[in-house]
């Protein structure tokens, strides 16, 4: 697949950014074009693989922003990106989207930028463009607190109501204990990073590798074309890259070749299943997932059609759904063989509905502080027996 990416405040940006070096360590071409977007300047010179000219300031001279960034407060976000729409605009006109199968925008849903201007962002892509519009999001940790909650599940809605299919990844099923904060979301931006390239990038090889199973662009947009909020798994495994001897590869026994065949089949098998069971990037029933993809990524020597059949086949009794791919992505010379999984659209998340329960609390709380704090003023400004009148 090839993709616009699109970095949409400072996690949106860090993970499109981390996207692209791992891209570039992985020898893969994904991310055809890279924007990011935020309204930060100093967290706008933060990339590190992203150009300079493909980053854009907005609200530097909204008198509420001033490129300082929208102090996590979710309308001011929405209202300056709406503001600069223009200047976005003018930004996406270098994407050549007839040399791309979809857009994917990221976010983090907790802030203010990314979870209030990222809607706005795509309502103007899916204006400009009729390309498969996905969103890669970050749900805030319950750590976090009650109002990056109310702004994860306000802009949780509008994401999934707007895009094509809704990519979560959750703080909370990712975040060590004994990190930092900044050290835990390097960790998290670099693991989601290799799950979303290992996954979108299918397909996108040199001529000279051969897939077993093709997986290809269309396999993927048929996945996400289920729409609503999708999960991912990952597994990896080290390969032996050392070359065959003329001895292994003219001698070799019948009966050797045949239990090769059977153990790299149980591999494979054994991969899609950890990968499945792995931790998620949103904790989720498998069997509510309406369709599920599966990428093999490594080299060539390590797949077995056996292995793909029977992973596929444990996949269809794991979800209950016929609706299940798998398919390989060649990659000579790695020394990984990986998988990645796809759960579309699912249905069983308990993550959300906290997250919704704590916004609801934190709502409710933040309402009545806020009535609470005008009655204090009103006492402060008014006499005890209200004798006295405003001038006007």
């Amino acid at each position: 697949m090839k993709l616009a990416t699109i970095g949409v405040g400072n996690a949106g940006s860090k993970i499109v950014d981390r996207m692209v070096e791992f891209e570039s360590e992985t020898n893969r071409n994904l991310c055809r074009h890279v924007h990011a977007i935020n309204t930060a300047r100093t967290d706008l010179a933060k990339p590190e693989y992203i150009p300079e000219e493909q980053r854009v300031l907005v609200g530097d001279t909204n008198q509420k922003s001033k490129g300082h960034g929208v102090g996590g407060d979710v309308e001011v976000g929405a209202e300056v990106m709406s503001a600069d729409i223009d200047e976005i605009r003018r930004a996406f006109d270098d994407i050549e989207i007839h040399n791309v199968d979809a857009i994917l925008v990221a976010a983090g849903l907790g802030g203010g930028t990314g979870s209030g201007g990222g809607p706005v962002v795509i309502d103007a892509l899916q204006d400009m463009y009729d390309e498969p519009v996905y969103a890669l999001g970050v749900l805030p940790g319950e750590y976090e607190g009650g109002r990056p909650a109310l702004n994860g599940a306000r802009s949780l809605q509008s994401f999934v109501n707007k895009v094509d299919n809704f990519i979560a990844f959750d703080n909370d099923a990712w975040r060590a204990r004994e990190q930092t904060i900044e050290e835990g979301y390097e960790v998290m931006n670099r693991e989601l990073a290799s799950r979303i390239v290992t996954l979108l990038a299918a397909g996108e090889t040199d001529e000279t590798d051969v897939a077993e199973n093709a997986m290809d662009s269309s396999d993927i947009i048929r996945t996400l074309a289920a729409e609503g909020v999708s999960s991912m798994g990952y597994a990896a495994t080290a390969v032996d890259t050392q070359p065959e001897g003329l001895l292994d590869r003219w001698g070799g026994d019948t009966d050797d070749d045949s239990l090769d065949d059977a153990s790299q089949a149980t591999k494979i098998k054994s991969l899609v299943r950890r990968a499945t069971n792995s931790r998620l990037t949103l904790p989720c029933g498998v069997s509510s997932a309406e369709r599920v993809l599966v990428v093999l990524s490594g080299p060539p020597g390590e797949f077995s059609r056996k292995g793909i059949e029977s992973a596929r086949q444990w996949l269809e009794a794991e979800t209950d759904t016929v609706e299940v791919l798998v398919g390989d992505d060649p990659r000579e010379g790695s020394s990984r063989l990986a998988a990645a999984v796809l759960l579309s659209n699912v249905s069983g998340a308990q993550r959300i509905e906290t997250l919704q329960n704590q916004a609801v609390d934190a709502q409710e709380q933040i309402a009545e502080q806020e009535a609470a704090r005008e009655a204090k003023i009103e006492n402060l400004i008014t006499d005890e027996n209200d004798d006295i009148d405003p001038v006007v």
